[in-house]
């Protein structure tokens, strides 16, 4: 064996820079602003990445190919990410890590009580935590001993990205949505908005959550969110 290969196969090997070496991660995620800092994560982590945005599209890509690593986000735009997460914790043979994400981190034990390996709540943006908890939920007997020191980076996603979630937002809104969709809306929207840092439009979309559930109008907060995704699309316009 030459040494050139024996290098090459030293550097397909797990490192203490790039742990996830090796690990296919499928991320079910309908925000691009989330799932552009998922991308980041897995590439600084070594890991190849496939995206799915919807039940739908997540359940045809497990019908063809094994990822390692599941990531699925709790609202999406045809269902709940429970239900997938229950039926891939029964599968047999089962995903070797199975992870929920949400923006409401009051949501983490029904995603355990699903069967998840565990939880993280958003905005997920440490390299090293991501990488940890990961880690941490494969199996031990294929979980990699690492050589060389972990990287502890701060992800930050492409502003574009955030970008094109308000204008999917905006689009929605302006197209005179249901109950349903305005529930998935402010799920959406609270999550975008954690992970944008964004309190005044967090506030915005957990009041519309709130408002929705106790059945009263949703004019004014309807009013509040048109003007703060409006008010963002102009300033991302004018950079």
């Amino acid at each position: 064996m030459s040494d050139d290969f024996s290098e090459f196969m030293a550097r397909r090997e797990p490192t203490g820079d790039r742990p996830l070496l090796g690990l296919t991660v499928l991320v079910v995620e309908d925000s691009r602003f989330a799932s552009e800092a998922m991308r980041l994560l897995c590439l600084h982590s070594g890991a190849r990445i496939r995206r799915a945005d919807c039940l739908r599209s997540a359940r045809k890509h497990l019908q063809c190919y094994r990822p390692t690593v599941v990531i699925v986000d709790l609202g999406l735009p045809d269902g709940s990410g429970i239900d997938l997460i229950r039926d891939l914790a029964t599968m047999s043979p089962r995903i070797p890590v199975l992870l929920g994400t949400s923006g409401d981190a009051l949501t983490e034990p029904a995603v355990l009580a699903a069967g998840a390996d565990g939880f993280q709540a958003k905005p997920i943006e440490s390299l090293a935590n991501f990488q940890q908890k990961v880690l941490g939920s494969l199996p031990a007997s294929t979980r990699p001993v690492l050589r060389g020191v972990p990287r502890d980076d701060q992800i930050m996603p492409d502003p574009i990205a955030l970008r094109d979630d308000l204008c999917h937002v905006a689009d929605i809104l302006g197209n005179k949505p249901d109950a349903a969709t305005l529930g998935y809306i402010a799920q959406f929207l609270t999550g975008v908005a954690r992970s944008a840092h964004d309190a005044p439009l967090q506030a915005a979309a957990e009041a519309l959550a709130r408002e929705q559930h106790a059945g009263h109008g949703l004019a004014r907060p309807l009013s509040q969110i048109n003007g703060l995704v409006q008010e963002r699309l102009a300033a991302q316009a004018q950079i």
